[in-house]
């Protein structure tokens, strides 16, 4: 665990959580499904490429368009990307452990919501249950917003619906996207180690964590 903040325990008050990657295994799913279905349309996403689109908050279909594919033909492919997405997120295991745990412990001191790039249908799937979400006081989901990440509007509407200074506020992120819409609403964002995400440039970040597990302790000694 490191960190170059400074924020003392009692002005901390409230968690903005990311989804994926944070709360569930899910990115490289969405992914999966993703490659599988430019594939069929005969357009490679190479890791690397993907990565970069995700970075900059771009779609990934914009390769699809560059290939001259008929816009109608990528449709049909997103629908299909979407059926193989929501395929994988009831068949593959997307649970992180120890995320309850963490999230009993914390919901005892801090408010807590979530704030994803997630589709909302999407998201029901990943969450059948309130295992999660009881912990939270709102989910902000993609289609809550107009500007998705890195632009800073879905935190600045966290804020806004908690009525809470940004100093108040910590976000919890895995991706460089989600770091700087964090940075650019002026909140402290911890990174949470994940495979997935591990090349992007983390150097804004706060505080990085190897596992969820260090976030109380953090914010106590913090």
């Amino acid at each position: 665990m490191s960190g170059g903040g400074s924020l003392s325990a009692p002005r901390r008050k409230f968690i903005l959580w990311d989804n994926d990657g944070v709360l569930v295994d899910t990115e490289q799913w969405y992914y999966t499904a993703t490659r599988r279905a430019l594939g069929e349309l005969g357009v490679k996403l190479p890791p690397e490429v993907y990565q970069q689109i995700m970075i900059k908050g771009q779609s990934s279909w914009s390769l699809a368009l560059q290939a001259g594919i008929d816009e109608r033909q990528i449709d049909a492919a997103q629908a299909r990307r979407d059926s193989y997405y929501q395929h994988y997120l009831r068949t593959e295991d997307i649970r992180i452990p120890g995320v309850i745990e963490v999230l009993a412990e914390l919901a005892e001191d801090y408010d807590m919501a979530i704030v994803t790039t997630c589709k909302r249908r999407d998201f029901e799937v990943i969450h059948p249950n309130d295992d999660i979400l009881h912990f939270m006081q709102f989910v902000l989901a993609r289609e809550d917003y107009v500007y998705s990440k890195p632009h800073p509007e879905p935190y600045l509407m966290a804020l806004d619906k908690f009525s809470a200074p940004a100093e108040q506020a910590l976000v919890i992120e895995d991706s460089e996207r989600g770091l700087q819409a964090a940075r650019a609403a002026s909140i402290d964002c911890a990174i949470i180690d994940n495979h997935f995400t591990r090349g992007h440039d983390f150097s804004q970040a706060q505080y990085r964590l190897k596992t969820l597990a260090e976030l109380p302790q953090l914010l106590r000694a913090t």
